[in-house]
C-alpha cells in the first residue's frame, strides 16, 4: 500500500494521499485503537483540529493537529468538514477547517475512513447508540439462543442497542403468541397490541437465553379470554409463577389427560357457563365474589356449584377442593399449549 500511495503520487498527489490515509486508518483498525487516537490522526493527517461528538452516547473529544487533545465545549461551525457516526445520521466527526468550498478529496477520505473506524470502536465499546429499536429478527434471535457462542450473542446485543457492558441494564425476553420474539428494557411496559404475551424475568444482556426459556414457559398460563379459556390474563410474567412453572415441564401438550382434567372438561361439556363459573371460582377470593364476577345472584352460583360438584366428584367449596379445581384448570390449560 505504501508503494502504490507513492506511485499515485507521482502522478496524482491527491490519489497518492489519499491511498495513504486509507492504509493509514486500516493500520488503526487492525491495532484495534481508541477513539482518541482515531480522532489524532484525522486532525495529524487533516492539518486541523479534529473532533468528535455523539451526545447520545455522552461521548466528546477534541485533537489540535500537533496530537494535544484540547476538548470544547463550543458547537462546530456550519461550515466545517464532517462526517456521520451513523449512515443518514446527523453529523458526528468534524475538521475544523473554515472557507473551504466543501472538503476536498483529501478531506473526505479522512473524514470517510476516521467515521467508520469511530463508528467500529463505539459499537464495540458502548454499544449502539440509544433510538428507535432495531427490528432484526435474526439478531433478536442470536441474542435469545443459548446454543450460540457468547461473543455472537454479545455482538448481536451491541448492534441491537443493548448496552451489554453496564452491570446494572437489565433487559426481558418477551414470547408472542404467533409473532416473532421481542427483547425490551426492564420497565418498558408492553404495548396494547402485543395480545398474549410471556415476559421473562430481567438479565443482563449475555444471560437473555435464560429470559427467553422463562418467557416462553409463561406463555404457556396467557389466556385469550375466549369461551374456552375464560378470566385467564393475556399477559404472564415468569417472576409471578413461582412453582406454578413446575406444572409446564411436567403437562405435555396432546398427552392423555389427568382424571381431574377430564372430569373438568366432561362438566364443560354439560353447560355453556359451566367454565366460567368454574374460573371464577378458582380464581376470586370467595363465592360471593366470584357471582360478582359472572354476573349472577349468589343462590344462583350455589345451585350452579351443586350441579358442578356431582359432575366433578369433589367439592370446590373448600381449600382444598378449590386447589383442586386451581389444579385441573391450569393442567387442563397447559395441555392445549405449546
Amino acid at each position: 500500500m505504501k508503494e502504490l500511495a507513492g506511485r499515485l503520487a507521482a502522478v496524482d498527489p491527491d490519489a497518492g494521499a489519499a491511498v495513504a490515509v486509507i492504509a493509514y486508518f486500516d493500520r488503526l483498525a487492525e491495532t484495534r485503537a481508541g477513539l482518541e487516537a482515531l480522532v489524532r490522526g484525522a486532525a495529524v493527517l487533516a492539518g486541523c483540529p479534529a473532533r468528535l461528538a455523539d451526545e447520545e452516547r455522552r461521548v466528546r473529544l477534541r485533537v489540535e493537529p500537533d496530537g494535544r487533545r484540547t476538548d470544547v465545549a463550543s458547537a462546530p461551525e456550519p461550515g466545517w468538514p464532517c462526517a456521520p457516526l451513523v449512515p443518514g445520521g446527523p453529523p458526528g466527526l468534524w475538521l475544523e477547517r473554515a472557507g473551504a468550498d466543501g472538503p476536498s478529496v483529501v478531506d473526505a477520505v479522512i473524514l470517510e475512513r476516521a467515521s467508520a473506524a469511530v463508528r467500529s470502536v463505539l459499537d464495540r465499546t458502548r454499544g449502539r447508540a440509544p433510538g428507535p429499536p432495531v427490528d432484526d429478527p435474526a439478531l433478536v434471535e442470536t441474542v435469545l439462543d443459548a446454543g450460540a457462542p457468547p461473543p455472537a450473542r454479545l455482538h448481536a446485543a451491541r448492534l441491537l442497542g443493548l448496552d451489554a457492558a453496564d452491570p446494572a441494564a437489565r433487559f426481558r425476553a418477551v414470547a408472542v403468541a404467533d409473532g416473532p420474539p421481542r427483547i425490551v428494557a426492564d420497565g418498558t411496559p408492553l404495548p396494547p397490541s402485543a395480545g398474549r404475551a410471556g415476559v421473562g424475568p430481567a438479565v443482563a444482556a449475555q444471560d437473555l437465553p435464560r429470559s427467553w426459556a422463562a418467557a416462553r414457559t409463561a406463555l404457556r398460563f396467557t389466556s385469550d379470554g375466549g369461551a374456552q379459556e375464560p378470566g385467564g390474563p393475556s399477559v404472564v410474567h415468569a417472576d409471578e409463577l413461582g412453582g406454578v412453572a413446575l406444572l409446564a415441564g411436567l403437562v405435555v401438550p396432546g398427552a392423555e389427560p389427568a382424571p381431574d382434567v377430564r372430569a373438568v372438561q366432561a362438566a364443560a361439556a354439560d353447560a355453556p357457563w359451566m367454565l366460567r363459573t368454574l374460573h371464577a371460582v378458582a380464581s376470586t377470593a370467595s363465592l360471593r365474589a366470584a357471582a360478582a364476577e359472572v354476573n349472577v345472584h349468589h343462590s344462583t352460583l350455589q345451585d350452579r356449584l351443586t350441579h358442578a360438584e356431582h359432575l366433578l366428584g369433589w367439592s370446590v367449596r373448600t381449600p382444598q377442593g378449590r386447589f383442586r379445581l386451581q389444579l385441573a384448570l391450569t393442567m387442563r390449560h397447559l395441555m392445549a399449549t405449546q
